[in-house]
C-alpha cells in the first residue's frame, strides 16, 4: 500500500498543495491516503505527517513529492528513514535531489545510504566546531561544559544579594556564575531560602536543626 504525504510553508494561500497531490495521484497513492500539512517543515507540530507516520504498516511506502517535504534538516530526514527502514516500511520521492531514493530498491537504498553518509559528516563538523570553540574560550580563560553548581558559599551570597529589594536576579546568577533557573531553585525572590537551600545549608554544616538556617540567614 502506498501513503502520501504532502506539505506546503505557508498557510495564508499563496501556496497550495495541489501539485504535489496531483504527483501522488499519478504515482498511484489512493487520494485518501494522503496527509497534508501546512505549516514550515522547521516546526515540529505538524499533524498531518503525525498521522500519517501512525498510519504506515509494515509493507506500506511512503511516497513525496519531494525530500525536503518530510524532515528539518538531512539529519532528521536521516532518522525518520531509519525509524522507517525498521519498522518495515518503504520510502519512495517523485522528484527533486533525493528522486533517486527508493528504500523498497537495491538503488534506492544505495542513494539513501549516500544521503546517510552526508548527514553522518554533517555530524561529525558539528562535533568538531564544538569542540574548536571550547578549546578558544578556554584560551580565552572561560571555561565551558555545564554551569556551575550551587554551594554553601554562592548560597550566602545569593541570600544577602536577593534581600536587597533592587537586586536584579538575572544579574545576580551572573556575578555567581549561576543559571538563574538554579538560582531560583535555592532561593526566593526575597533571599529566603527554599527547601533545596535549606537543605543545602543544612548537610554543608552538618547541623540539622532550623537554628543553622536562621543563623546564616541573619548573617545574609
Amino acid at each position: 500500500m502506498l501513503i502520501g504525504y504532502a506539505r506546503v510553508s505557508k498557510s495564508d494561500g499563496s501556496q497550495t498543495v495541489a501539485p504535489q497531490r496531483n504527483a501522488l495521484l499519478v504515482a498511484g497513492v489512493d487520494p485518501e491516503r494522503i496527509y497534508e500539512d501546512l505549516a514550515s517543515g522547521r516546526n515540529d507540530a505538524r499533524p498531518g505527517l503525525i498521522a500519517c507516520l501512525k498510519a504506515l504498516q509494515p509493507g506500506n511506502t511512503l511516497v513525496l513529492w519531494k525530500l525536503d517535504r518530510l524532515g528539518r534538516d538531512l539529519r532528521h530526514l536521516v532518522n525518520t528513514a531509519e525509524d522507517l527502514r525498521v519498522r518495515g516500511i518503504g520510502l519512495k520521492v517523485l522528484t527533486g535531489a533525493g528522486a533517486q531514493i527508493d528504500t523498497t530498491t537495491a538503488n534506492g537504498r544505495l542513494a539513501f545510504g549516500i544521503f546517510a553518509a552526508f548527514a553522518e559528516f554533517e555530524r561529525e563538523l558539528i562535533a568538531e566546531r564544538t569542540q574548536a570553540g571550547l578549546a578558544a574560550a578556554r584560551a580565552r580563560g572561560r571555561l565551558g561544559g555545564r554551569p556551575r553548581k550551587m554551594d554553601r558559599a554562592m548560597l550566602t551570597m545569593a541570600m544577602a544579594a536577593l534581600s536587597d529589594p533592587k537586586a536584579v536576579t538575572a544579574d545576580v546568577a551572573k556575578r555567581l556564575g549561576i543559571t538563574t533557573t538554579t538560582l531560583y531553585s535555592y532561593v526566593n525572590g526575597d533571599g529566603s531560602p527554599k527547601a533545596a537551600g535549606t537543605a543545602l545549608l543544612r548537610t554543608e554544616t552538618g547541623d540539622e536543626s532550623p537554628d543553622t538556617v536562621s543563623t546564616v540567614q541573619r548573617s545574609a
